[in-house]
């Protein structure tokens, strides 16, 4: 699939306000002062700055847990009044607590911090499982990134052993449950090569939906790959289910040979070979929060 950047016209550009110093002023003219009232000297305040903060020595307990990667805010709530929350050896059951620095914070009898938010996108190779760890000693994704913090990180969503592409690592539990809820359809584009050439019925069928055991699902785009072949097709899906690209081509008659995530709710491989990882910049945060 390709996609297109454009850049931002000049179209837009703020207009020369200086005024014209060759003309001589009259006796009507108004003084400079009066001028103040048109140009005002106002404070400029850049577009996203953030909004000012108040008690800035106390956190909101929820808050506090979810940093800690515990839950997310709303499950942290119902902890609370589940009364496995205390503060200084005492049961916390109030929504809206908030605890001050010093404050020693445990949940089910074990203490907790709120660590530093991390947030690390890998490339992720073939032959590696998407889970914390292997009873059967397999290679799994944490041994890639286990070098790219102190923090503990946690992959969000999966991707099978034969998929290759894009997985995202962190401990902000806030994030990961947006990312992975349905309700929020995170998009992700994959790079699907098959073992026969696809017929332009198929591509059509892909996208108005095809019906699985676990219900009907349908991609949001399908179509050939640019400078591919006719076995190459890119789809982007929201859908988060279990193997969901594979088995709706296997429904189709298809084998898929080879499977590449190339997109990650707006995140992409650019620059980031496989096997690598790197952190996210303050932008790339910024936006995953707010779409």
């Amino acid at each position: 699939m390709n996609t297109k950047k454009t850049g931002r016209s000049n179209a837009f550009s703020k207009p020369n306000l200086k005024p014209k110093t060759d003309k001589k002023p009259t006796a009507n003219a108004a003084p400079n002062k009066d001028k103040k009232k048109f140009f005002p000297n106002k404070e400029k305040v850049r577009k996203g700055d953030p909004m000012p903060k108040f008690n800035e020595d106390e956190i909101r307990l929820n808050k506090y847990l979810s940093n800690a990667g515990v839950a997310s805010r709303r499950e942290a709530d119902v902890l609370i009044q589940s009364g496995v929350v205390s503060v200084n050896d005492q049961i916390i059951l109030e929504l809206g607590f908030k605890i001050k620095p010093g404050d020693v914070v445990k949940y089910d009898g074990e203490s907790i911090s709120a660590e530093t938010k991390r947030y690390v996108l890998l490339n992720k190779p073939k032959d590696f499982i998407t889970t914390m760890d292997d009873p059967l000693g397999r290679k799994t994704v944490m041994s890639l990134v286990r070098k790219a913090c102190r923090e503990r990180i946690y992959p969000v969503g999966r991707l099978d052993r034969d998929t290759t592409g894009l997985l995202l690592f962190t401990n902000d539990g806030d994030l990961a449950k947006k990312l992975t809820h349905p309700r929020y359809r995170a998009s992700k584009v994959y790079h699907v090569e098959l073992n026969k050439p696809v017929t332009f019925e198929d591509l059509e069928k892909l996208r108005t939906g095809i019906h699985l055991e676990d219900g009907k699902i349908a991609c949001d785009k399908a179509e050939y790959v640019s400078n591919g072949t006719s076995r190459e097709v890119g789809v982007e899906i929201h859908s988060g289910k279990n193997r969901i690209v594979r088995r709706m081509f296997e429904a189709l008659g298809y084998a898929v040979i080879k499977l590449d995530r190339v997109q990650f709710s707006g995140l992409t491989k650019k620059d980031l070979p496989r096997g690598f990882f790197r952190h996210l910049t303050e932008q790339e945060i910024s936006f995953l929060k707010m779409s």
